[in-house]
């Protein structure tokens, strides 16, 4: 929302006069009106096509609970060997730590990770803070272990540990 063009464009794309837009699978659902009204008629999940996107877990008889933030956050962390939290993606990275980190890993050539932009999910951006015990951004993990932010991984880039830690199976 800082940048003035895509927050003006966005309102063109979508013909969509106001915020929040409410997208589900790249379609807009409609703002916050539109979203109150489906949730209080009780049909979002039918409506929207999310129920598959709401993760959930069976209790004793038929209750559904659930999923607790760190069970989320340890799926995520484990979601591919080498995984990045960044702001932005490393197609376009949001700030210069998490640009830097992407270079560093592209450099790296034959090392695949994965990345989840923390600007997409503010509970997954706050929780996994207190998850880690590492109050910043980006944040790189490998076999769902904290490596650590930018310094550590261009220390270890540096002493060529971090190529073959991250090729490690």
């Amino acid at each position: 929302m800082s940048d003035n063009d895509v927050r003006q464009g966005l309102k063109t794309y979508s013909d969509w006069p106001t915020y929040p837009q409410i997208y589900v699978r790249g379609e807009l659902m409609g703002g916050l009106d539109i979203l109150k009204e489906t949730a209080a008629e009780g049909s979002i999940k039918d409506d929207w096509e999310i129920a598959d996107l709401i993760q959930t877990s069976k209790g004793e008889g038929d209750e559904t609970i659930a999923e607790t933030l760190d069970d989320r956050l340890r799926k995520l962390v484990n979601r591919h060997t080498v995984m990045l939290f960044m702001k932005g993606l490393p197609s376009n990275p949001q700030c210069g730590f998490s640009r830097q980190i992407v270079k560093i890993l592209d450099a790296l050539g034959d090392v695949s990770y994965d990345a989840f932009n923390v600007f997409e999910d503010e509970e997954v951006r706050q929780g996994l803070k207190q998850f880690s015990d590492w109050p910043t951004y980006p944040q790189l993990y490998h076999k769902g272990e904290l490596l650590g932010g930018l310094d550590i991984v261009r220390e270890l880039d540096e002493s060529g540990e971090l190529e073959e830690m991250l090729n490690e199976q």
